[in-house]
């Protein structure tokens, strides 16, 4: 999986749209729902640290079993702890990754069976760059 860093604008620009107050089924459609709440603003709902939050676009396979699909948009939070099971994009030998972290085995896992694991051996240059809040997938390309 290759990462490929986005740069963030700076500083982030406000933009609100507005938010149906009813979840939107996927299902049948309700015909009761039309009512729009608060605008929403996707920087405030996904960023909480802007000073040390950057994007990065994936390419690769091996975390479709999390969500992640070759093509999407990363938001990575550099001010968060990795903790046991975190989406983390990191850095082992100078490889740049996104990967499950597994500390009580330490090695990296890939959210697709067709991806071994990769073990955190000591002595390798091994670095957490940030904890993968949210990822961004769009289903049409705009002009």
């Amino acid at each position: 999986m290759k990462i490929h860093p986005l740069p963030i604008p700076s500083p982030l620009r406000a933009f609100a749209a507005p938010i149906y107050l009813s979840r939107v089924p996927a299902g049948f459609p309700s015909p009761a729902d039309d009512y729009v709440d608060k605008p929403l603003d996707l920087n405030e709902l996904l960023i909480r640290h802007p000073s040390a939050t950057f994007y990065c676009q994936v390419s690769g396979e091996s975390m479709t079993g999390a969500g992640i699909f070759d093509g999407d948009i990363l938001i990575v939070d550099c001010a968060l702890r990795a903790s046991h099971g975190d989406v983390v994009l990191a850095t082992l030998d100078g490889e740049m990754t996104c990967k499950i972290l597994d500390l009580h085995h330490q090695r990296l896992l890939a959210a697709n069976r067709d991806y071994a694991p990769i073990p955190i051996r000591e002595g390798c240059d091994f670095v957490i760059k940030g904890v993968v809040t949210s990822s961004i997938r769009r289903h049409r390309c705009l002009p």
